[in-house]
């Protein structure tokens, strides 16, 4: 099937694609960075029946199996009808693109978190909050009964405060003086700092690798690395759509100007995701 691009989210992975500095070792060109792409059905093959020409999608390219061949930087992408879910109405392209990864990386995340057996009610610390991963991590724990301390970063605090946290805490607290919390979600992340925050036997799920941590206390660490769900997509897209759960846009810019979007992300200071557009 092929997809019109209208919009495709930038990700640190993305910036991380072109410097080589990724899992499993530099990408050889050439190849196209994104994971994240919202659009419109341009072609279906023969025996397609989810999608129809014309149909509004958002999906997520698996870039951990593709390798940029396809990537989501592109006016059109083949891709696997497994890779998209419909895209309600009542939401943008824009802002449809900044979910797929996001989102299910924090619910997987969470998932992860849950197995840990925690009593209702315990507290949660995320860092990153006002990051794309952060901030669903921050609402789905909030919405799973989690006390939730979230740390921002500085000028973000007003925006994730209104994501229902108990506290919210600046990035340069010592996470030592936190607590104790029966979890952390790193998705930062700051790895050995984290676990400072967790009680004895606690649990802390990174988002990316991080160094191991000192065994003692019975401290548990996890690594949350994206899988797709299809399902999993499809919830999390009209959740957003219902505006049960919130994301945020800081800038667009044009795909032809990506290279410059990468220098954007890499200076840091964006509040919200930035998003190519096209068309």
């Amino acid at each position: 099937m092929v997809v019109r691009i209208r919009a495709v989210c930038v990700h640190p992975a993305d910036v991380a694609a072109t410097t080589g500095e990724i899992p499993r070792g530099p990408v050889p060109p050439p190849f196209s960075p994104g994971w994240d792409i919202a659009g419109e059905v341009a072609s279906v093959g023969p025996g397609t029946a989810d999608f129809e020409l014309g149909d509004r999608v958002v999906g997520m390219i698996p870039w951990y199996l593709t390798r940029g061949n396809p990537g989501g930087y592109a006016e059109f992408v083949a891709a696997d009808v497994d890779w998209l879910v419909r895209l309600p109405d009542e939401l943008d392209f824009v802002s449809a693109a900044t979910v797929p990864l996001n989102a299910q990386t924090a619910h997987q995340g969470l998932a992860l978190v849950s197995l840990a057996m925690l009593p209702a009610g315990s507290s949660i610390l995320v860092t990153g909050a006002s990051g794309g991963v952060g901030g669903f991590a921050t609402q789905l724990a909030v919405q799973d009964g989690y006390r939730v301390v979230a740390q921002a970063s500085h000028g973000d605090e007003q925006w994730v405060r209104g994501l229902g946290v108990h506290e919210v805490i600046a990035r340069s607290v010592d996470l030592a003086t936190v607590g104790p919390v029966g979890a952390v979600f790193d998705a930062v992340p700051v790895g050995e700092a984290a676990a400072a925050a967790v009680q004895d036997r606690g649990i802390v799920v990174a988002t990316r690798p991080t160094p191991a941590i000192v065994p003692a206390r019975g401290v548990r660490q996890e690594l949350q690395l994206i899988r797709h769900d299809r399902d999993l997509l499809a919830d999390l897209v009209g959740r957003v759509a219902a505006g049960q759960l919130r994301t945020r846009v800081a800038v667009t810019m044009p795909l032809t100007e990506a290279a410059d979007a990468h220098r954007r992300v890499l200076a840091g200071g964006l509040h919200g995701k930035l998003v190519l557009t096209v068309g």
